[in-house]
């Protein structure tokens, strides 16, 4: 079981692996991710421009070291400063590495995180949460390019002007598709577990016993959901969580090369945040039949595409503040949707582990940097758990009850004070389940969490709002989605929008209204792999609020193009100002001012493209500009009211 690897091969690894990560930061706090093959020796310097430099030794207190393998460690960097650090000042920044008596900077042992032309990474503390680059759903083999790629180019040309330097990059969801896994990329995921040794695992339910035995299984690559046992109690099961359910009308989803193990989940992560772990190892494609070799190949040309761009990636990670937040691909599609769905996937062990180990690789390698206070208790058990893989396979009792204690944990929502106020929510884990119908979709929020956000809310001014699902959508796909959650095929068409639940649209709305929350809102939303724009006048309450609804999704995902123009000409034509349809629908309680994008050709509202959003926000919290900037290589595209358009 134990994946050892001889001290040979330990000497040829790089000395890091993945990373550094630019997570939470503050003036009086700086906090990093990597991952490394073995513990480090480490020192921090920071150089503030026009201010003298500092220098930081990392130790156990503020550098925690956490062994996911027998060549891997990760380093969980939480640094607290006694001097605040400049705002809106550039600050260049080195992680010295104690090597054989000699300390190695960055530009020595990850060269391809320096900008050309300099030294050293950077980063700048913005005083105001008042430029803010957002994105969700980056699947590696989508044929789309990479929107992550620009954020290091943004970075590039800010370099000089701090003041134009993003105040952060918020990851709203689906940073993984832990469910919908290419070939090639699953075959790399286990030649870099071997490579690096990362903890194996016993497996309950399955028709494997542990995770040696699933990489080597015939059914590991495009069958997954093969490796149930054929009883009839799990065809349920491997219906909705190993088949994958086809969508034909929002998205197709592959579940079949789901991933299984924690080594598997953490392997994944050093993939698609860096360049390194592919120059570790020469994965060979598997023997397959001939359908599933054409896919592997179109699927390998996908895959080669990304990798292109992995370097501009990390070296845009190492320089800009990161935030995340999960969706449902981080662990598995639709996960909670429904009450039923919940039974269904926590009722088998197979299924409930494979949840625990992605709840576990989101802890890891997302939930920690976003609030390393909250994660402490959830840290300590899944530390507890690596600890007892020191033999190359984990505990599997202390693995079960570490995975009932994550799917136990309160919130991974978090707040960061600021000005704005930034809030991101957890709409994962806190679901205001249907009492009447178990299949009909959960409400994003329980009537608690919504209470925690109103108390997060009061007497600001303005805040922005992290929603992975927008809370305002495209009013006629949510009515395809209410029709088929009516007709109890909820899974088919992705049934997850804030109105999809009465009562939790109630109470969000009421919250809006109440006199001491914020006059001006903004939602930052993904999810649906395409961008808008609205803007939200909540009605009952004098001089306000506003409320902007800006979405931009995929980093890299987009809609069928066909069909969003379908959708979008449609939901023009049935749900105009004048149109009855649209009275008898209408939200009474709202009033909904969709904005146009500027390479909107006739009255278009939504935009497919793969990119990143930016926001630019006034002294009020009001947005001064919203965009879209395209991954492949077109002009950026601006949102605005429709008279703002015509001029």
């Amino acid at each position: 079981m134990t994946h050892s690897v001889p001290s040979d091969a330990l000497s040829s690894l790089p000395v890091v692996i993945a990373g550094p990560l630019l997570r939470r930061l503050e003036a009086e706090r700086l906090v990093l991710w990597l991952v490394a093959r073995e513990p480090l020796t480490v020192r921090l310097t920071l150089q503030p421009e026009g201010h003298a430099p500092c220098s930081v030794e990392l130790n156990d207190a503020n550098c925690r070291q956490l062994r996911i393998g027998t060549s891997a460690w990760l380093h969980l960097i939480d640094v607290r400063l006694d001097r605040p650090l400049p705002v809106d000042r550039l600050i260049e920044y080195d992680l010295l590495i104690l090597r054989d008596g000699r300390e190695q900077g960055v530009a020595t042992w990850s060269p391809h995180l320096i900008h050309e032309g300099m030294c050293f990474p950077a980063f700048v503390v913005r005083s105001r949460y008042d430029d803010l680059l957002h994105g969700s759903c980056r699947k590696p083999h989508h044929a789309s390019s990479d929107g992550l790629v620009l954020v290091d180019a943004l970075v590039a040309e800010a370099r000089r002007e701090p003041e134009q330097w993003p105040a952060a990059l918020l990851m709203t969801g689906d940073q993984i598709y832990a469910d919908d896994v290419a070939g090639p990329t699953l075959v790399a995921i286990h030649a870099l577990v071997r490579r690096l040794g990362l903890y194996g695992e016993c497996l309950e339910g399955a028709v494997v016993s542990d995770s040696d035995e699933l990489m080597a299984h015939p059914a590991t690559y495009y069958r997954r959901e093969q490796l149930l046992p054929a009883f009839k109690s799990n065809a349920a099961l491997r219906e909705r969580f190993f088949g994958g359910v086809e969508k034909p009308v929002f998205t197709t989803s592959n579940a079949h090369n789901h991933l299984v193990s924690l080594g598997e989940v953490l392997a994944m992560y050093l993939l698609v945040w860096s360049p390194v772990p592919w120059t570790l190892i020469d994965p060979q494609a598997p023997t397959l039949d001939e359908k599933m070799t054409q896919r592997y190949a179109r699927e390998a040309a996908c895959i080669d595409a990304f990798r292109k761009g992995l370097p501009q990636v990390a070296r845009a990670l190492a320089h800009l503040p990161s935030l995340m937040i999960f969706d449902d691909h981080d662990i598995t599609d639709d996960w909670n949707l429904s009450a039923r769905w919940e039974q269904t996937a926590y009722g088998h062990p197979f299924s409930r582990r494979i949840v625990g180990n992605a709840l576990a690789g989101y802890l890891l390698c997302q939930a920690w940097g976003n609030d390393p206070d909250a994660c402490a208790a959830p840290l300590q058990a899944v530390e507890a758990l690596l600890t007892s893989g020191n033999d190359g396979q984990l505990d599997r009792a202390l693995h079960d009850r570490v995975v009932d204690e994550l799917l136990q944990h309160g919130n991974w929502g978090y707040v960061l004070p600021g000005e704005p106020a930034l809030v991101v929510l957890d709409t994962r884990t806190r679901r205001w389940r249907s009492e009447g119908n178990l299949s009909r979709p959960s409400g994003l929020m329980d009537w608690e969490a919504l209470t925690d956000l109103q108390q997060h809310i009061l007497d600001h001014r303005s805040v922005v709002i992290v929603s992975p699902a927008p809370m305002f959508g495209v009013k006629l796909i949510e009515t395809v989605q209410r029709v088929f959650s009516w007709a109890g095929l909820s899974l088919l068409v992705d049934a997850e929008n804030w109105m999809a639940h009465r009562g939790a649209a109630q109470v969000m709305l009421n919250i809006f209204r109440h006199t001491r929350t914020p006059g001006n809102y903004v939602v930052l939303s993904g999810d649906v792999h395409y961008s808008f724009a609205y803007q939200v006048r909540i009605r009952g309450r004098d001089e306000g609020p506003n409320l902007w609804q800006i979405t931009s999704s995929g980093v890299k995902n987009e809609f069928p193009r066909r069909l969003l123009d379908v959708f979008d000409r449609l939901n023009r034509w049935l749900y105009s100002p004048r149109s009855p349809l649209n009275w008898f629908t209408k939200r009474r309680r709202v009033r909904v001012q969709p904005w146009l994008p500027s390479r909107s050709r006739s009255g278009e509202r939504l935009w497919n493209g793969a990119g990143i959003g930016r926001v630019r926000l006034d002294a009020e919290g009001r947005p001064a500009r919203v965009e879209q900037i395209n991954a492949d290589g077109s002009p950026p595209v601006t949102f605005a009211p429709e008279r703002d358009q015509m001029h």
